[in-house]
């Protein structure tokens, strides 16, 4: 099987987030057959959704290839999260570590675990920016825009700068 190349955001709001996003990446590099090709810089965000009064996130992301399948990449995310005490008690609440895989080699796919594209990442800057750092050119699949086309949008819209 070749390598597929896979896209995935970080984030933290716990603890020490530099700390946790950069032993995450660690991890995957450890991982077998995952290489973790490039990183993003950290990206300070401030909260999006969830309950009032969580701290800011620190974001980034990764540019992975793999041979593993996309369910069983993101069986290792969550395992990773798990590493570092991830807990899944608020929906959008504070978290230690949030892996999220975004692309996996233009597959398309729907299922209770898993869907491809993430089905909100086109919407969050805080997943775009640092995308944009990595990939400015890489067409995003539901809009067909390129990340940079799609923040210039998104920060016009919320009224920022463009890249």
């Amino acid at each position: 099987m070749s390598a597929a190349r896979a896209w995935i955001a970080l984030g933290s709001n716990l603890g020490d987030r530099r700390a946790n996003l950069e032993g995450a990446v660690e991890a995957l590099r450890a991982a077998d057959e995952v290489e973790v090709l490039r990183v993003s810089p950290w990206l300070e965000t401030d909260p999006v959704g969830g309950p009032p009064g969580q701290g800011r996130y620190l974001n980034g992301c990764l540019e992975l290839a793999t041979t593993l399948d996309a369910p069983t990449l993101l069986w290792l995310l969550a395992r990773v999260e798990s590493q570092f005490g991830r807990a899944r008690e608020v929906p959008q609440g504070p978290r230690t570590l949030d892996l999220d895989l975004l692309l996996y080699d233009g597959l398309e796919l729907a299922t209770p675990e898993l869907e491809l594209p993430h089905p909100r990442m086109e919407e969050r800057l805080f997943v775009l920016e640092p995308l944009l750092a990595l990939a400015p050119e890489l067409r995003l699949p539901r809009s067909g825009r390129t990340v940079r086309e799609r923040v210039a949008e998104l920060r016009a819209r919320a009224g920022g700068a463009a890249p």
